[in-house]
């Protein structure tokens, strides 16, 4: 195993050399390197560079309606020229009712509406189908539920094109316009902090239309319907329009803003396409004399008199526009019109400072954690410490490197990520260490002893990468945002670490042996954290452990309830505005002014410095626009009550979209159990499974405890960290578990209770050393990374405590209990107990 043949070690540091130099160009500003070097980079994520995060919603409902209303008058003009009488033609919410003057007409109504009928959606499926009805005058269409799905589909796409042409006509650089889920529409904007026009734009449906208007006076029915003014400066609320549609605006070829030079102001010129240019010289030549109205999203922006007619295809919009109104509104018909309207239901705003701060927060977190990880490894292992060293600066360079090949967005949870993947490959490098010292006190020899090591400590280093695998793909898929980079980053890390720690740690031994040829070898120094050798009988604590365990976690469920959690605005939804006031800010006055503004009960709360202050209030009621209004009335607000405050962070989420991401959060905790369950059941035997997994779901209660003592926010960033906790929960199982299957085969006569207590002492070592690497690596991100990252810190901290303890006191007695009758049947017991570091008679 330590013989590298030159292809292989040239392929080795061929790879090391290719990471690092592909991780080098994310330390220079871009332009800085020649053009012809290729410059793969990380994007940075909106929490680092600052910018708003928008989640569209598509009004599904809005979409049938209008097809049911198109169909309806698709069906009315075939009966009419079917010539085939109807007294009553009804659109309901999937189904349209046809009441035919005669039940003799049915044959012939259904004749006529074939080619309705012969609509198709993607496939053989019809879009309408014919359905039984107990009136014999009633024939009744039902929309097919595949046409229903087609229909969201097309209009989730369609939004997704005219949101981005919107977006792109405003000049936002690299923004994102994806889908996401089956009625979404998530928006990125960097370097937007105030992203109010860009809502505006797109929360207008832009729907234009050119009608008649009725005579002043009539009332609304079938064919007329009251519009409101635009502009209401004219004396005139509403205007009776007539619903019959003489020019679509989808005939528009051209809207540009400009200035009326005969009466002044900014107006919207326009040109049609030739089948708009027909229908609009006709209908401008049959009505002069007459109000034609111009309507947007069923608003009248004008309804100039018809003077003569208009057969060019041009025309002009006037409406009191501001330069920016003309504008917006010519983006808006260039782009063309939304087939439904956008709702936002999650909306996030980072400023650019806050952004800043994140960053340096995040890189004084990494160097702080990677010299603190570094100086341990060479305190403990000496000489291997320093190739473990080695192993994770190129770790980090590859992982780097890998998230700028895939473009990959860096978050501030990304970057929490990557500190904590550089943690936990000392593991892998740890448990080589300590097998091989292992091995040498059994007198093997120095090749013999390192290369049993590394074959020793191969199945487990996977087994326990592995069950971290599965987490963080249970994170990425049910996950969201910044939480799926965190996964991302943490998956990398690891697979990464596997390449490192067993293959470039290996090249490095192998080359020192090489060269100095040792006769006899030492791993470690004097340092010792742990002494070795250990004949602790953990097992005759056991029933002790198990109760104080289970007081624990079901105080912590009693916590759970009263007081309760404190609901992150992730799954509470409502609104946070984060703002740094010039002088220390007045809690108790910006309270009152919210209260004052109509904006319900408001919570105020400083952190991080005094003039540091946090705003929470519910999400407002009423309509889309309402709802933007009242944020807008937020802000200006807090402006107003602290003059010179900076806005630094704005957060909106929906009620909708909070219990949506909680039930996603526990579907990814259920999942995870599930998954750990299947795995060590498949890899050990369902003994060590139920032990793993209870131990795992008492430590995730205690930490549900930790949290409501505290106070912390439950949020989609704690959810991380209990999926990480799980992970070090069960990694730590798996170490314990793997060396106890071990000592099963090794002393098949031996009792078990003899056999885990013996388990545990062997691997201590290892598991007080990766949990001080651990340690080491997550308290910067407590010290320097910000309010942000603090609780998400602590929670970890406390959790790597537990799951270190728990494997011990919890995972190790459930084993015991269970295995005596399935693992150790009929094994004698020992008259007294043997030291676990004592030699046991293997069979």
């Amino acid at each position: 195993m330590l013989h590298f043949s030159r292809f292989k070690t040239a392929m080795i540091l061929g790879v090391c050399l290719l990471g690092i130099l592909l991780s080098i160009p994310n330390l220079f500003a871009p332009g800085t390197l020649p053009a012809w070097v290729p410059q793969p980079r990380v994007n940075l994520g909106l929490d680092l560079q600052g910018g708003s995060y928008l989640l569209l919603e598509v009004d599904m409902n809005s979409v049938v309606k209008e097809r049911m209303a198109g169909t309806r008058s698709a069906v009315a003009d075939t009966l009419r020229k079917a010539k085939v009488p109807f007294t009553s033609i009804v659109a309901g919410k999937d189904t349209i009712a046809v009441t035919v003057a005669d039940a003799a007409q049915l044959a012939a109504a259904r004749q006529a509406l074939r080619d309705v009928l012969a609509e198709r959606v993607d496939g053989p499926s019809q879009a309408l189908v014919f359905s039984s009805s107990t009136n014999a005058n009633v024939l009744t269409l039902t929309f097919n539920p595949e046409a229903v799905t087609d229909l969201a589909t097309k209009a989730v796409q369609q939004s997704i094109s005219i949101v981005r042409r919107r977006i792109d006509e405003t000049g936002v650089n690299e923004p994102v316009v994806a889908r996401q889920g089956q009625n979404r529409v998530l928006v990125e904007l960097p370097g937007v902090s105030d992203p109010d026009r860009i809502k505006r734009l797109l929360g207008s449906t832009a729907k234009m239309t050119f009608r008649l208007v009725a005579p002043q006076g009539t009332a609304a029915g079938p064919d007329v319907e009251l519009l409101p003014m635009a502009d209401r400066t004219q004396g005139v609320d509403k205007l009776p329009v007539r619903r019959h549609v003489e020019v679509d605006g989808m005939n528009l070829t051209r809207a540009t803003a400009g200035i009326d030079q005969r009466a002044g102001g900014w107006v919207v010129n326009f040109a049609l396409d030739s089948i708009g240019t027909r229908r609009f010289a006709d209908v401008s030549t049959k009505h002069v004399g007459q109000p034609f109205a111009i309507v947007l999203d069923n608003k009248v922006i004008s309804a100039p008199v018809i003077r003569e007619p208009l057969i060019g295809g041009q025309g002009q919009i006037s409406g009191s526009f501001s330069v920016e109104e003309a504008n917006d509104l010519a983006v808006l018909l260039r782009a063309g019109a939304l087939p439904a309207p956008l709702t936002i239901v999650e909306e996030r705003t980072i400023g650019p400072s806050l952004g800043a701060d994140a960053i340096r927060a995040g890189l004084y977190s990494i160097v702080a954690g990677f010299v603190l990880v570094v100086g341990f490894m060479i305190a403990t292992y000496g000489r291997f410490g320093l190739f473990a060293a080695a192993a994770l600066l190129v770790n980090l360079a590859l992982t780097i490197a890998g998230l700028s090949m895939m473009g990959a967005t860096l978050t501030l949870p990304g970057m929490a990520g990557i500190l904590l993947a550089l943690g936990m490959a000392v593991d892998a490098n740890i448990l080589i260490n300590e097998r091989t010292r292992e091995e040498l006190g059994k007198r093997n020899g120095v090749i013999a002893s390192i290369e049993a090591g590394v074959r020793r400590a191969y199945t487990t280093i996977m087994d326990a990468n592995l069950t971290t695998l599965i987490k963080m793909l249970i994170l990425f898929v049910v996950g969201m945002g910044a939480i799926r980079g965190f996964a991302v980053t943490i998956s990398l890390g690891i697979i990464v670490s596997v390449f490192t720690a067993i293959v470039l740690v290996r090249l490095l031994t192998a080359w020192w042996l090489k060269r100095t040829r040792p006769k006899t070898l030492t791993i470690g120094t004097r340092f010792r954290f742990f002494p070795d050798h250990t004949a602790i009988q953990f097992m005759k604590a056991r029933y002790t452990g198990l109760i104080v365990s289970a007081l624990i976690s079901l105080a912590s469920i009693g916590l759970a309830v009263h007081p309760g959690l404190r609901m992150g605005i992730d799954f509470a939804g409502g609104v946070v505005i984060e703002a740094k006031t010039p002088t220390a800010a007045d809690a108790p006055a910006l309270q009152g002014a919210l209260m004052n503004a109509g904006l319900g009960a408001a919570q105020v709360q400083r952190f991080g410095a005094d003039n540091d202050v946090l705003l929470r209030f519910e999400h407002p009621h009423g309509t889309p626009e309402a709802q933007q209004a009242a944020i807008r009335t937020a802000r200006e607000t807090v402006e107003k009550a602290a003059p010179g405050v900076e806005i630094r962070r704005v957060e909106v989420v929906g009620p909708s979209v909070g219990a949506e991401l909680l039930s996603d959060g526990l579907w990814a905790l259920g999942l995870a159990a599930v998954a750990m369950f299947a795995y060590i059941t498949f890899r050990f035997e369902w003994p060590f499974a139920v032990g793993a997994v209870v131990t795992m779901f008492l430590d995730l209660t205690k930490t549900v405890g930790f949290l409501a003592l505290t106070g912390f926010e439950f949020n989609l960033t704690s959810i991380a960290a209990i999926l990480t906790i799980m992970g070090f929960s069960i990694n730590d199982k798996v170490v314990v578990y793997d060396r106890v299957r071990e000592n099963l085969v090794r002393f098949k006569k031996t009792p078990l209770r003899e056999i885990i207590d013996r388990s545990i002492n062997e691997t201590l070592s290892r598991t007080i050393g990766t949990s001080l690497a651990l340690f080491l690596a997550i308290a910067p991100l407590a010290l320097f990374g910000g309010p942000a990252l603090r609780e998400f810190a602590l929670t970890l901290l406390f959790g790597l405590i537990l799951a270190t303890s728990s494997s011990i006191f919890i995972a190790a007695p459930i084993l015991l209990n269970i295995g005596e009758r399935y693992l150790r049947r009929g094994a004698p017991a020992p008259a007294t107990p043997v030291p676990a570091h004592a030699p046991l008679k293997s069979a």
